[in-house]
């Protein structure tokens, strides 16, 4: 089921940490800084708020080549031709989500542990979100966290794309890519900043330097 998709900087958008400078404009300046994905995350909103959000963002988006995601809701990722979702361990079933997005969306999966991770075999999703690698305040409820030794073994228990979140920054990359994955998912580090086009920019820099680095010999 696994189709081209660059997570390198996959930004999670947060409504309060956006509220400074509207979530439109985080997201633009965030990807001219070179994100490239963007998941429309947004808990508390109804979902008519999100749909209208949604639109807006998929508006903002067109002709850049950044996917948009939408967490968790997919019944709304579905209404506004999103180009796909992400759910959770305890949101809708995967194979649910795939019969209501149709065999072309993308569909991402959280998964925490290496039983989630062998327990993807199989099922039509394109890629997993590991974590929590750190703690984070932008999701109250998270599992423990990994740290980098626990995120590299969930990420060898699946072949699947994946992306690490919780608490993560640039500093952050070499932990992420050594452990496997294929780029950092981000709320904070990008939408809790002043600049987001130059935070998300630090982000690409240091997943690019890192991807050159020479291998060992």
């Amino acid at each position: 089921m696994t189709r081209r998709l660059d997570l390198a900087v996959y930004l999670v958008t947060d409504p309060g940490l956006c509220a400074a400078q509207g979530l439109l404009e985080t997201v633009r300046a965030a990807v001219a800084g070179g994100v490239s994905v963007v998941q429309l995350r947004d808990k508390d909103a109804p979902d008519a708020a999100l749909m209208e959000q949604g639109r807006a963002l998929k508006a903002a988006l067109a002709g850049t080549g950044v996917p948009l995601i939408v967490n968790d809701r997919i019944a709304v990722a579905a209404a506004i031709g999103a180009d796909g979702a992400h759910i959770g361990q305890a949101d809708d079933n995967v194979l649910a989500a795939r019969a209501l997005l149709g065999p072309d969306a993308i569909l991402g999966l959280s998964i925490q542990t290496a039983e989630h991770a062998r327990a993807c075999a199989g099922l039509p999703i394109d890629y997993v979100g590991i974590g929590p690698v750190f703690a984070t305040a932008t999701k109250a409820d998270h599992a423990a966290p990994l740290g980098c030794a626990g995120l590299a073994a969930v990420r060898t228990a699946t072949r699947l794309p994946a992306v690490a979140i919780g608490g993560l920054t640039a500093d952050h990359a070499a932990c992420v890519l050594d452990a496997g994955c294929d780029g950092l998912a981000v709320v904070s580090a990008v939408c809790g900043t002043q600049d987001p086009q130059a935070a998300a920019a630090g982000l690409r820099r240091a997943v690019d330097q890192h991807r050159r680095r020479p291998e060992p010999t």
